[in-house]
């Protein structure tokens, strides 16, 4: 088992490629039961405005970099809507999650967002904690919302998006 620790691993932000589409779509496979396609990433890529998508390389030692991570946002009028977001498993629980969320966030804040929302599975108890560091509390839930099991969304809400506070969990 190789050593992801924060340590030995440089991480790296930057905008989602089309290139980069392929190895995205791999780790939403194997992180959701209902994985966007290689479709959905390149229509937000190259045909909705409103799209901003995201990764993270982690480059370890000497090697060449590896895409862990990923998020996409859709900004609309002055909120923000975090329509997927997810690490490769081998590279969970290293504060890769926490701040490629804070980065997807600031940029939407420079760009005039106050809010900020999500959907995620009530079973999903370590991307709920996350999201609560960030101040995102739960205003409703989505019955039946997923179609694979019907197990209900929690709608979480970021109200207002705290810049300072979102700053310091980025830098963490």
């Amino acid at each position: 088992m190789m050593d992801h620790s924060p340590e030995k691993t440089r991480v790296q932000l930057r905008p989602m490629r089309l290139e980069d589409i392929e190895q995205v779509v791999a780790i939403d496979v194997l992180s959701f039961n209902l994985p966007w396609t290689e479709r959905s990433y390149r229509f937000d890529l190259t045909e909705n405005p409103a799209a901003a998508l995201w990764v993270t390389e982690v480059v370890e030692e000497e090697g060449q970099p590896r895409l862990v991570g990923m998020i996409a946002t859709w900004f609309i009028i002055d909120e923000v809507h975090v329509a997927t977001f997810a690490v490769h498993p081998a590279y969970r629980r290293l504060g890769i999650g926490r701040k490629l969320l804070a980065h997807a966030l600031l940029h939407s804040a420079y760009k005039g967002a106050n809010t900020a929302m999500l959907e995620v599975r009530r079973s999903n108890l370590g991307a709920q904690a996350l999201y609560q560091q960030f101040g995102f509390t739960e205003v409703g839930v989505r019955a039946r919302y997923y179609c694979d099991n019907n197990e209900d969304a929690l709608l979480m809400n970021l109200q207002p998006i705290d810049v300072e506070k979102i700053q310091g969990l980025e830098k963490m």
